[in-house]
């Protein structure tokens, strides 16, 4: 496993998982600030981070419970009183109104999981509200004097790791964000990508139908005009007593056998359902001569391969019409329509022939 599969398959159970991760990361935290406040001998804030630490491991449980909201609610929650009370009782200086910054990503990002549609304003609501409560904690508390006064070096430890938890915070939620956001978009692409081919095949033999097909042909007749190439029109012979006798289901195989043996035998070309039993072949860079030669033996593979359905064995054969493109043709129909022609004067005589000539 490389170093690019490592990471998609962390972020993707990060992505996964973002609840459980975040209190347990949230947990880690208040143990970290239960052991500073013991250090420092805050009475008041070992009592809040041990209350802290219990409601996190709740939280774990809800998590694997799947109650999410009440998890969202409690982080909120948490996360604001614990800011209110440790600048109150350490003073502004310690930096703790950084964790209401670092739990905007929060509130965006598992806001827009759990909120949908107009509900999503209470997420803009709960940022305001934020703003609000720091502005106020500000105003009240920049230069109130704290109810206890810490040592210089204990206040500078406090404000580096809240502010790593507010700058972690920001950073985990944006990575995770664009991670799943680029899932999803890869996910609508190939969704799309799958839509258009099953919109251009044929569900039962999975070739190409004529709305996959002929924009092909136009391609090359108006872009690329100097490319030499051949249409092959196909149709089965007596297709119709197949299925009567069959029945429809072994017609049905027929058809799904046949489609494998062509596009077996023409990797390169392009093939298409044109409808009922009647199969058309794009044969790009063959001239006449080499797309007669090529249908010849499509024609003699199907003739001696026999279709087994249910231990019978069906026997079939193909009349092919085949043309050539030149400049005389105007648009990609009248090519198919010579084609056809041609296909039709080999079933007036005798069926299981290549035609490329208007007459033979």
């Amino acid at each position: 496993m490389n170093y690019k599969t490592t990471i998609n398959t962390i972020l993707h159970f990060l992505v996964h998982n973002g609840f459980l991760f975040t209190v347990s990361v949230m947990g880690l935290v208040h143990a970290t600030l239960l052991m500073l406040s013991m250090v420092a001998d805050v009475r008041p804030l070992v009592f809040f981070n041990i209350l802290s630490v219990i409601v996190y491991l709740f939280c774990v449980l809800l998590c694997r419970a799947d109650y999410i909201m009440p998890v969202y609610i409690s982080i909120l929650a948490e996360v604001t009183a614990y800011s209110v009370v440790s600048v109150y009782v350490i003073g502004w200086n310690s930096g703790s109104y950084n964790y209401l910054f670092s739990i905007v990503p929060i509130i965006i990002y598992f806001g827009c999981f759990l909120f949908k549609g107009t509900k999503r304003w209470l997420i803009v609501i709960l940022l305001a509200m934020n703003f609000t409560l720091f502005v106020v904690m500000y105003l009240l508390f920049a230069d109130a004097t704290p109810v206890y006064i810490l040592p210089r070096t204990m206040i500078q430890v406090m404000r580096i790791f809240s502010t790593f938890v507010m700058f972690f915070s920001i950073i985990f939620y944006n990575t995770i964000y664009i991670y799943s956001s680029e899932v999803e978009r890869n996910t609508l692409e190939q969704a799309n990508v799958q839509l258009t081919d099953d919109a251009n095949r044929d569900t039962l033999t999975h070739l190409l139908n004529r709305r996959g097909f002929m924009p092909m042909i136009d391609r090359l007749m108006r872009h690329e005009k100097y490319t030499e190439f051949c249409i092959a029109f196909c149709d089965i012979d007596n297709f119709k007593r197949i299925n009567d006798t069959c029945g429809h289901d072994c017609g049905d195989e027929v058809l799904r056998h046949i489609a494998k043996l062509i596009t077996r035998e023409l990797p390169d070309c392009s093939v298409c359902r044109w409808g009922g039993e009647e199969i058309v072949i794009l044969m790009k860079d063959y001239d006449i001569e080499t797309g007669r030669e090529k249908m010849e033996e499509v024609r003699q593979i199907i003739e001696s391969t026999p279709t087994v359905f249910f231990n019978k064995r069906v026997n079939k054969t193909l009349t092919i019409g085949l043309v050539e493109y030149n400049n005389s043709f105007r648009e990609s129909e009248d090519l198919i329509r010579v084609a056809d022609e041609r296909m039709y004067y080999g079933k007036q005589h005798g069926k299981n022939i290549v035609v490329y000539k208007d007459s033979i």
